[in-house]
């Protein structure tokens, strides 16, 4: 089991951001591994500023639930995470093993090599959340 804590990081205007790390084709949500201790809202907002550079209120994050989910490239892993909602408009500037990271819309990415836990779990997630906006 890996667990995590991950963003649905969505711009209010249709737009949610999926990253790709280096070496892998699967695009996902972004976050990473929850440290020994650590709570995973806290997870989360070292991940994203390590791997986007992006600073993030904490008290402006949402939790939307606990899912679980066949980890993309890690094979016979699953992935456990914690899932947030997050809005941003600022640009990510992805490092460390992020290679890419992409702002799309829901048909956008529908089309792109997605990881389970975001087929599966964000993407139906982010339809409520665009069609209630």
């Amino acid at each position: 089991m890996i667990r995590i804590a991950a963003a649905l990081i969505e711009d209010g205007n249709g737009r949610m951001l999926l990253v790709r790390k280096a070496g892998t084709r699967w695009f996902m949500q972004a976050g990473g591994k929850i440290e020994t201790g650590e709570q995973p809202v806290d997870a989360l907002c070292r991940e994203l500023h390590e791997e986007l550079d992006l600073v993030v209120d904490r008290a402006a994050v949402a939790f939307l639930g606990h899912f679980a989910a066949p980890a993309a490239n890690e094979a016979g892993r699953m992935v456990h995470a914690e899932l947030f909602h997050v809005r941003s408009t600022d640009d990510p500037a992805p490092r460390l093993e992020i290679e890419e990271a992409l702002w799309v819309d829901r048909a956008a990415a529908e089309t792109m090599p997605l990881a389970p836990l975001t087929r599966d779990h964000v993407l139906p997630i982010f339809a409520r959340l665009t069609t209630s906006a």
